[in-house]
């Protein structure tokens, strides 16, 4: 699985590392029962802390998406919600593009809204 990071994004690095793994679980490029590469390694190939690759991995663990053993590899559990995961894969796409085009929460919230409104009615 690849895990990617963009360093000059507002979001913080972990949040990116722990949102690279939602995503692929999204987009079925993981599946349960994978384990996800080592903090170590991950750390090493994007020029990051460790300490930054644990916390998205923590995040993951408190989601419930991911099993942490000491001394052993992270494993995507079985009880991921694939459908929270979509949802939240979607979230951070647009928050992406909400940022890069300068818009404020508001007006990103407003956008989502209003797209909402108009699917519903």
């Amino acid at each position: 699985m690849l895990i990617t990071v963009d360093p000059s994004s507002a979001q913080p690095l972990a949040d990116q590392v722990a949102g690279s793994v939602r995503a692929a679980l999204a987009g079925g490029m993981a599946r349960p029962g994978d384990r996800l590469p080592s903090a170590r390694t991950v750390a090493a190939a994007l020029g990051i802390n460790l300490h930054t690759v644990l916390r998205g991995y923590q995040q993951l663990r408190d989601e419930g998406v991911v099993e942490l053993r000491r001394g052993r590899a992270a494993v995507i559990t079985g009880t991921a919600d694939q459908f929270r995961l979509q949802l939240s894969a979607a979230a951070d796409e647009f928050a992406k593009a909400a940022d890069h085009a300068g818009a404020s929460e508001e007006e990103a919230l407003a956008a989502v809204r209003e797209a909402l409104r108009a699917i519903r009615a």
